[in-house]
């Protein structure tokens, strides 16, 4: 697939078929995420794959749960059609998560910058690259994926259910597999309204 048509046209799956990822599938993704840049070529991410059903069980039940506490705490709810649309879709995810074939955690070290009392950025800034490859490599091969968050509400209890040792967190989890959905271009805002030159205007 044309790099620019795989870019433009990997959005948010929410939606999953029950057939399984291959493999070699899954390993291509992966190490397509690791070829993603860092910060002094450090590459802090650690990859963590859950394809147990009963693991991903415990990991629906605990992102049900994150998921009705952010819900909660949203001040907003989107009144138009597509925020609506999106909220369905994060909705039914939340529902239906243990019943996604290939779960994935990106973590990263528990550390404010990759150099110790210099601020080059956060150390996320390091991981979100591989998160992104992994999504791209994903939709080049006609699978669907989703960057989520979400999971941070119970991160400790999660760490914990994965045997994650103490000094990682996670920086995203995003769930692998056939979509039940389509791909398509996703609605955005007008880059030309949000671009300046040289200096803020």
């Amino acid at each position: 697939m044309d790099a620019l048509e795989a870019i433009m046209t990997t959005r948010a799956i929410r939606r999953f078929t029950a057939e399984p990822v291959a493999e070699a599938d899954l390993w291509t993704c992966l190490r397509a995420a690791q070829q993603a840049p860092s910060g002094g070529n450090v590459q802090p991410t650690r990859y963590l794959v859950v394809t147990d059903p009963d693991l991903r069980t415990k990991l629906g039940e605990l992102y049900l749960s994150a998921f009705g506490r952010y819900a909660a705490a949203m001040p907003d709810r989107p009144t138009d059609a597509v925020g609506k649309r999106i909220g369905r879709s994060a909705f039914h995810l939340a529902r239906t998560l243990a019943a996604v074939p290939v779960i994935v955690f990106f973590l990263m070290p528990r550390q404010e910058s990759l150099v110790e009392g210099v601020d080059i950025g956060p150390v996320a800034a390091s991981v979100y690259p591989a998160v992104q490859n992994f999504c791209l490599a994903a939709r080049a091969l006609g699978l669907g994926t989703t960057l989520t968050t979400v999971i941070r509400i119970h991160q400790a209890e999660t760490l914990d259910l994965l045997g994650v040792p103490d000094g990682w967190e996670i920086a995203a989890m995003v769930p692998l597999g056939h979509p039940a959905e389509t791909f398509s271009i996703a609605v955005r805002k007008d880059v030309a309204g949000l671009t300046m030159i040289n200096r803020w205007s």
